[in-house]
């Protein structure tokens, strides 16, 4: 408890002090759950196209980017990059998006989730999902600190990040951390963006697939991870964006989260591009629209913001 009070006193100077101020936070006060003795081997790098890529993660952290001006409580958002649960696209899926939210005057926080490794974790299948559900259960403890308000905590992903964010939002009742206060680990709401929905054949990506689960799977294991085979009606809303031509993680999985979310009567919104590819963060560069417009419209709506 001691570090995290530490890390919420300089927090509280950060707001005063500084535009887009930047935290990280530990994302874990003890030992990491599901994790086997290791060295950290953690590399970044910044691409040719300049995207920063973070690679052999097993030190999870939450980094928090607070905005200039914030009078009031409002919204937070988590963010998961994508990188198909190989790497994270630390830049344009993470700190860019972040910095944009901080600009309607919403905090925002990049997730540095484990990447799956059976060297580093006894069940890799699990150990993303754990993080994201932490960090969940940190903003929300401390959503007072963090000049938030608790009811109004949503998770971001991209690509397999989306994924990750979609299995947050459906899988929050299989409790996978400690919760001795029992907080909700439900988010509010969600925003994916060309995501990785399903892990079923001739619907998934093949390369998020096999680096969570591995190669061969029973058909019962693929429908766990199958998030469109998982929507309640306690599945939060959610905001989705996708490219019909998108190569890699075919549009049927973002319209078949919407259609399944359609059955539960859970209302959400849908941007589906004619062209864009896949890996666009936040601009399509085939298109004048910018969907971070219309999702703060989205939010507005919904008393989000």
């Amino acid at each position: 408890m001691k570090v995290l009070t530490i890390i919420l006193c300089s927090i509280s100077m950060l707001y005063t002090n500084s535009m887009n101020a930047q935290t990280v936070l530990p994302l874990y006060e003890g030992p990491i759950p599901n994790s086997k003795p290791s060295a950290n081997k953690e590399k970044s790098a910044t691409d040719a196209a300049g995207i920063l890529r973070i690679s052999k993660v097993s030190v999870p952290t939450l980094t928090m980017y607070t905005p200039e001006k914030q009078s009031e409580k409002r919204s937070a958002v988590i963010i998961c990059p994508g990188g198909g649960y190989g790497i994270l696209a630390a830049s344009h899926e993470g700190a860019d998006v972040a910095k944009a939210f901080n600009n309607l005057g919403i905090t925002a926080f990049v997730l540095k989730y484990r990447l799956p490794e059976d060297s580093i974790m006894i069940d890799k299948s699990i150990g993303p999902l754990q993080d994201a559900q932490r960090a969940i259960q940190l903003v929300r403890e401390n959503a007072q600190q963090f000049n938030i308000d608790g009811s109004k905590i949503g998770i971001m992903g991209f690509s397999a990040g989306g994924h990750l964010a979609a299995s947050a939002s459906t899988r929050f009742n299989e409790q996978l951390i400690d919760n001795p206060k029992q907080t909700s680990l439900r988010p509010d709401f969600s925003v994916l963006i060309y995501p990785v929905i399903s892990f079923m054949d001739g619907i998934t990506h093949k390369g998020s697939r096999m680096n969570l689960l591995g190669k061969v799977q029973p058909i019962e294991t693929l429908q766990k991870f199958s998030n469109e085979l998982r929507v309640t009606e306690k599945t939060p809303p959610a905001f989705l964006v996708h490219a019909g031509d998108d190569p890699a993680v075919p549009v049927a999985n973002s319209i078949s989260y919407y259609e399944a979310l359609l059955k539960q009567k859970i209302y959400s919104n849908m941007i589906i591009y004619p062209q864009g590819g896949h890996g666009f963060g936040m601009n399509n560069k085939t298109t004048a629209d910018k969907w971070m417009n219309q999702l703060q419209n989205w939010m507005s709506d919904n008393k989000y913001l």
